[in-house]
């Protein structure tokens, strides 16, 4: 069962007397190669400078170890982690309805804002707007309140594609600037 509170999987390293194969290829803290060791060699190297033997690659071959404090290892790595996260670029579709091209101008003024924001979180927006019963013999209301969100996200964004129907819905599309 799945909880959506729970910590995700971290990749787990082998360390020191975990490390089970027999020979490795040996890395400095500095980055450098000391060799290939065996497993009790490489281990009394590593604790010889104060340090852990992580075992960073067990496929290779020799499988890679390298020789740092284990913590600093962890924390590198969820530094890592991080700033890989950050730099994906969110590429979803948020879509914003608004009620009716009859709608309020508070309304209107926050769905503007929530589309503001999701433009600069990286979102592509999909504005709709519903024509209900005999609203659809005005379409021109629907084309005020697209023209407002041109004119409001001038700055953040850019039509991706033009006003049209689908239907009873008037639906625009809005990329972020870069």
């Amino acid at each position: 069962m799945y909880r959506s509170n729970q910590t995700p999987q971290r990749k787990i390293y082998k360390i020191n007397n975990q490390i089970t194969v027999p020979q490795i290829r040996v890395i400095g803290e500095d980055g450098k190669q000391v060799g290939v060791l065996s497993r009790d060699e490489g281990i009394d190297y590593a604790l010889g400078q104060g340090l852990d033997l992580v075992l960073i690659t067990e496929s290779a071959t020799p499988p890679i170890a390298k020789a740092i404090d284990y913590k600093k290892f962890l924390y590198q790595e969820e530094k890592k982690d991080k700033e890989s996260k950050k730099s994906q670029k969110n590429t979803g579709v948020k879509e914003i309805r608004v009620g009716s091209p009859f709608a309020g101008e508070a309304d209107v003024a926050a769905r503007i804002k929530h589309t503001r924001k999701f433009l600069t979180d990286g979102y592509s927006v999909k504005v709709v707007i519903k024509f209900a019963g005999r609203s659809i013999t005005h379409p021109e209301f629907g084309y005020k309140i697209i023209d407002k969100f041109k004119t409001d996200l001038a700055i953040v964004g850019k039509i991706e594609r033009e006003p049209r129907f689908e239907g009873k819905q008037l639906v625009v599309t809005f990329s972020p600037s870069k």
